[in-house]
């Protein structure tokens, strides 16, 4: 079990980036998403996206951070990733295979964080976007099983060298297929 918690989201700032977070944390390999502040919104957005292309995921917002964290440390292990932190590739070998909650912020992070995580891990040194963290971390913690995952729903996407093929399952009689 891996779960992803998106500390400091601004609804009217960082609504695309934190439903970016969830999408990628639903792609590579994460079972959910938990926002710390309460959005509706985001919620119905990727509850649709879950409907139509598939998976067992969940997302939560409104949920206060500290105790969810201090809860997952008596389950799993907490990593927050931080630019700041030990490198992920000493961490992930230690880590793969035990339920994860991955922390990652918006914007300044509590304090309390840095004290109360397992491990501060850091997806390289330099400043870069949380989306790409969540990314590289899960490949590493889940050792690249993302890429051999399939998602049962009834939009599929087929890979195609030229041009986008589309397998809709709800289609209705009468309506072009790869129409949505």
């Amino acid at each position: 079990m891996i779960e992803v918690l998106r500390l400091g989201h601004r609804r009217a700032r960082d609504a695309r980036i934190t439903t970016h977070v969830c999408l990628v944390a639903r792609a590579f390999g994460a079972d959910g998403v938990v926002v710390a502040e309460k959005d509706d919104a985001l919620e119905k957005t990727v509850r649709d996206v879950v409907g139509r292309f598939g998976g067992p995921f969940t997302v939560r917002t409104g949920q206060a951070w500290k105790p969810y964290v201090k809860e997952w440390k008596k389950r799993g292990v907490v990593l927050h990733l931080t630019m700041y932190g030990e490198p992920l590739e000493r961490v992930a070998s230690t880590v793969r295979g035990r339920d994860a909650l991955i922390v990652v912020g918006a914007e300044k992070v509590p304090g309390d964080l840095y004290e109360l995580a397992d491990h501060n891990v850091a997806v390289g040194n330099q400043p870069h976007s949380e989306v790409a963290a969540i990314a590289i971390a899960l490949d590493r913690l889940t050792d690249g099983a993302w890429a051999r995952r399939h998602f049962e729903g009834p939009v599929e996407i087929v890979p195609n060298p030229r041009g986008k093929t589309l397998i809709n399952r709800t289609n209705p009689p009468g309506r072009p297929r790869g129409s949505t």
